[in-house]
C-alpha cells in the first residue's frame, strides 16, 4: 500500500529526491506529522476548504455514509470505500488515499526522474508510514533500484525484526535515517502506542554495523512541543546517542500541518487543548533545543 510519491523534494536526503511514501505503521504518535499514512489499508480524505456544498456526493453514496450534521462528513463505520463519492466530486474535496502498486510500477515512476538525481547527487527515499512493515516488498524495490544505479535512503521508526532486517534490507540500502523520539520506556507507550525497547535495541546495533563499515545511519530527532522537546528527554537523548558513538544527527522542526491533515480522514483534534499544537515553534525555542546537541555536529 503507498500513500504517495513525490519527486523534486529537497528535504529528504541529498540532491534532488523522489521520496516515495508506504502506508502503514507499527507506531502510533500522537503527533504524526503524516498521519494518513498510520493505517496500513486504504481511507477516504474529506476537505471541507475544498467543498463547494453542491451534495453530488451524497446522492450517489449507496451506505448514506455521508451527511453535513457528522462533524467528520463522512460516517467511516457505514463506509465501505467504494469511492463513488469520490469520482463524482467536481470540486475534488474527497480523495482517494493509499493505492497498491507493483515493483516495477513504483521503479517506473522513479526512473523518470533518473536526470535529476544523476544531475544533483540525488536518488530515492523510502519513508511512511513505515517501509519496514513490509519487508519483502522494501527489499525487492530496493534490489530494482540498485539494478537502475539510484542511490536511496530509508526513513525508519526502528521498529522492526533486526534479524529480518539485516538479511533482507540493509545489504540494499545505501543510509538509513532513524527516528530517535523518547528515551523514557513508559512515556514513550504512552505518546507512541508501543514500548521503545525495540527501537533502541535496533538502532544501537545498526549504528555499531555503521561504525564497522556498514551503510551509514543517521539518527533524527522531531522536535514536539511538551513531549520530545523536553529538557528531560533532549538530555536522555543526547547521552544516549553519545554512548553509543554518535557525533552526527539531525534535529526536525516541529510540523504543526498534521493537524489538519488527521481530521480530513477523520482523526480527532489533539486532546488537552495545547494550543502549542497549532503553530510553529519559534526560533528560540528550536535554539534552546539544538543546543541540548552542542557536542554533536547536526545536519
Amino acid at each position: 500500500m503507498i500513500l504517495d510519491i513525490k519527486g523534486n523534494s529537497l528535504d529528504d536526503g541529498p540532491g534532488i529526491r523522489t521520496v516515495i511514501f508506504f502506508k502503514g505503521c507499527p507506531l502510533s504518535c500522537v503527533w504524526c506529522h503524516n498521519p494518513e499514512g498510520k493505517r496500513p489499508g486504504p481511507e477516504i480524505s474529506f476537505d471541507p476548504n475544498e467543498c463547494t456544498g453542491c451534495d453530488t456526493c451524497m446522492s450517489v453514496c449507496k451506505r448514506n455514509a455521508l451527511d453535513r450534521a457528522n462533524p467528520y462528513f463522512i460516517d467511516r463505520e457505514r463506509c465501505t470505500l467504494c469511492c463513488d463519492c469520490i469520482d463524482a466530486c467536481p470540486a475534488e474535496a474527497l480523495g482517494r488515499v493509499g493505492r497498491y502498486m507493483e515493483i516495477e510500477e513504483v521503479a517506473a515512476e522513479a526512473e523518470k526522474d533518473l536526470p535529476f538525481y544523476e544531475t544533483s547527487g540525488g536518488g530515492v527515499t523510502l519513508s511512511g508510514g513505515e517501509p519496514t512493515l513490509y519487508m519483502e516488498y522494501t527489499a525487492e524495490l530496493l534490489a530494482r533500484l540498485r539494478e537502475m544505479g539510484v542511490h536511496t535512503f530509508l526513513e525508519t521508526c526502528g521498529l522492526f525484526d533486526l534479524d529480518e532486517f539485516e538479511r533482507k534490507v540493509l545489504p540494499l540500502v545505501d543510509t538509513i535515517y532513524f527516528d530517535l523520539k523518547i528515551i523514557d520506556p513508559e512515556s514513550h507507550r504512552e505518546q507512541c502506542g508501543v514500548s521503545n525497547e525495540t527501537i533502541l535495541e535496533n538502532f544501537k546495533s545498526l549504528y555499531g554495523r555503521h561504525l564497522e563499515g556498514g551503510p551509514e545511519v543517521l539518527p533524527r530527532i522531531p522536535l514536539i512541543p511538551g513531549i520530545t522537546a523536553t529538557d528531560e528527554n533532549l538530555k536522555a537523548l543526547a547521552d544516549f546517542l553519545f554512548e553509543n558513538k554518535v557525533r552526527k544527527l539531525s534535529v526536525l522542526q516541529y510540523n504543526p500541518l498534521w493537524v489538519e491533515k488527521s481530521l480530513k480522514i477523520g482523526g480527532a483534534r489533539p486532546s488537552g487543548g495545547n494550543v502549542e499544537w497549532a503553530s510553529w515553534m519559534d526560533r528560540q525555542e528550536v535554539a534552546r533545543c539544538k543546543a541540548a546537541f552542542c557536542d554533536f555536529e547536526l545536519f
